[in-house]
């Protein structure tokens, strides 16, 4: 009687958590949401980063439109208000009188003015792509666990922590940028002691832009490295409430020991964000040349109306592809970051059981 009883529990544990080649084999982790609970690979990282478009594609579409429609209404204001300013210099600048040139008190207040409207496009351009930034991982907060979320919670974490990601881009931009100036510098450099040597105006060594340009060789690799190291600095700041500077430190150490499995995987979601954006421009070139040839296009349409409505459709296909370009290429890369920051967390610090319990399943331990 025992050995049937032993007999028949063997073959209901069996029957529930099947056996592998070498014994028993454990169970699944939970997923709640867009990805298992456990150590993440490279095709769970991006199937979930594209999952979380899938889901949330409207929090994250009505961000990006209030973000960039806020930067290009903010931009247009300054417009308006630079053209006031200078409208009566303006035809004194472009269409002197004859026999005359523009006059240096009239260019000066244009050069101003556009001075201003440049330095306002920049920085409501760097506020919108921090909000942007920064909805990426608040997205990730309820895809990860499985929850709904609505536009307006994405919109309360994304501009609470806007401030401490747009200091984490701006300081990693800071990084990307000296290695290129350095660059350019050799270059324009190079150009110009190469003119001026063949037009014989002056006698003058390339030495020093040759310099700068052997260290922009040198400094490119430690950008690169730094690049990877803090490229996880924004999703701290959204997760952890981290300043700055607090999660830039975050981010190294959570790099630290897979900088190249980091590398490696970011560029891969940049180069499929580009080719997503490479195939929209496409698509919007051939509806364009279509828009272009009408009588190529429309040889069947009789009436006004049809041929509006046909155009119409074009113009919104154009438009849908130009969104989904814009979309991918904003969000991707910053959705992948977000799920790297979660996986080097379950890998060295054990954040699976603490996500299980938020979503209310039970965390199976796993081994890999």
């Amino acid at each position: 009687m025992r050995t049937v009883v032993h007999s028949t529990a063997r073959y209901l544990v069996c029957m529930t958590f099947p056996t592998g080649p070498y014994g028993w084999t454990p169970p699944p982790p939970p997923k709640p949401g867009v990805i298992p609970l456990a150590p993440l690979g490279l095709g769970e990282i991006l199937g979930g980063a594209f999952a979380t478009l899938g889901r949330h594609w409207k929090q994250l579409l009505a961000v990006a439109l209030v973000a960039y429609g806020g930067a290009a209404l903010l931009l247009g204001a300054t417009l308006a208000i630079a053209y006031a300013a200078v409208a009566d210099h303006l035809p004194r600048v472009f269409d002197p009188p004859p026999g005359q040139g523009p006059s240096w008190e009239d260019g000066q207040p244009l050069l101003i003015a556009l001075a201003a409207v440049w330095a306002v496009g920049i920085v409501a351009l760097l506020l919108a792509n921090a909000v942007l930034y920064a909805a990426c991982p608040a997205v990730l907060q309820d895809a990860v666990l499985g929850r709904p979320t609505t536009f307006g919670v994405v919109w309360g974490r994304a501009w609470k922590r806007m401030p401490a990601v747009l200091g984490t881009v701006f300081l990693t931009a800071l990084i990307i940028l000296v290695p290129i100036a350095l660059f350019w510098i050799g270059i324009v450099g190079v150009v110009v002691a190469m003119i001026a040597a063949a037009s014989d105006a002056f006698t003058s060594s390339p030495a020093l832009p040759l310099l700068a340009m052997f260290g922009a060789l040198l400094v490119a690799p430690v950008s690169t490295w730094l690049w990877v190291r803090y490229s996880l600095a924004p999703a701290a700041a959204v997760f952890e409430g981290q300043g700055a500077l607090a999660a830039m430190g975050r981010s190294a150490d959570l790099v630290r020991g897979a900088w190249w499995r980091i590398f490696g995987i970011t560029l891969l979601a940049g180069l499929l964000a580009g080719l997503v954006s490479l195939v929209c421009y496409v698509i919007q070139q051939v509806l364009s040349l279509l828009i272009s040839v009408p009588g190529a296009s429309f040889d069947e349409v009789d009436s006004g109306g049809e041929a509006v409505a046909a155009f119409s459709v074009l113009f919104v296909m154009i438009l849908l592809a130009q969104l989904v370009s814009q979309i991918v290429a904003a969000t991707f890369p910053q959705l992948v970051a977000g799920l790297l920051y979660v996986d080097q967390r379950i890998r060295k610090e054990n954040l699976a059981p603490t996500l299980a319990e938020a979503a209310a399943v039970q965390a199976v331990p796993v081994s890999r």
